[in-house]
């Protein structure tokens, strides 16, 4: 849904600025290792959020509570354990997960056994 908050928050680009939009106040260290993973989450949470119609200021209050939760993930966590994107919920290189009904499989002979 389309609100005159997304209007508003459109002119915003860095961490800090939205952080500063919503007088968020933040540590800069959590900012400068997870911004981009701060500014995913908020994305989901606007995304996955039902936005009340009308009136702008309670709209910017939701918006600064989904903001605020998101910053707080990483202040209390980290991107490995948090999983916003992709690469993280991959397995690590080298890992293969098999099924494990498929693990015990006898296939004999010309099967790759040796």
């Amino acid at each position: 849904m389309h609100t005159a908050l997304h209007d508003e928050l459109r002119a915003l680009e860095s961490a800090e600025d939205f952080l500063g939009h919503f007088a968020i106040p933040y540590d800069p260290d959590v900012v400068r290792v997870h911004r981009l993973h701060i500014l995913q989450r908020f994305h989901d949470y606007l995304n996955a959020a039902t936005f009340p119609q009308g009136d702008l200021q309670v709209q910017r209050d939701h918006g600064r509570a989904l903001l605020l939760r998101a910053y707080t993930d990483f202040v209390h966590s980290d991107a490995r354990t948090e999983q916003v994107f992709a690469v993280f919920r991959r397995s690590p290189p080298g890992v293969t997960c098999i099924p494990l009904e498929q693990a015990f499989v006898h296939r004999g002979p010309g099967h790759g056994d040796a």
